[in-house]
């Protein structure tokens, strides 16, 4: 049963990511779609923790994140060469692919996927 839990919650994370960046930025890539999921998932288990509150789930998933990104970025913009995003202009950035106002942003993303989480997590005890 667990198991289909997780993928209810990566198919949710996949479609709500494409569906946020389509409309931020006009389009997306498959593989933002498969990060969405991803992330999402590590934030439901994070988040399902007796001892993980908010804030703690936003720091936590806001690294998860950007360990994520950074690993995608690599794959998809460095060795692809997909061009998927580039921080390159953005200060204190990491080989254009991850940067601190992102992991900022992930931080605030962290805030409705939380309770999200916890929602899906109380219907599907």
């Amino acid at each position: 049963m667990k198991i289909t839990r997780y993928v209810f919650i990566f198919l949710m994370g996949f479609f709500i990511y494409s569906l946020v960046e389509i409309a931020g930025r006009g389009y997306t890539h498959w593989t933002m779609g498969l990060t969405g999921g991803t992330v999402l998932a590590a934030i439901y288990a994070i988040s399902s923790r007796p001892a993980m509150n908010l804030i703690k789930t936003c720091i936590l998933g806001a690294l998860i994140i950007t360990v994520i990104e950074f690993t995608v970025g690599l794959y998809d913009n460095i060795i692809m060469g997909w061009k998927v995003w580039d921080y390159s202009e953005l200060p204190f950035n990491i080989m254009g692919q991850i940067c601190p106002l992102f992991t900022l942003l992930w931080a605030i993303l962290c805030i409705p996927a939380y309770y999200l989480c916890r929602a899906i997590g109380r219907k599907l005890t």
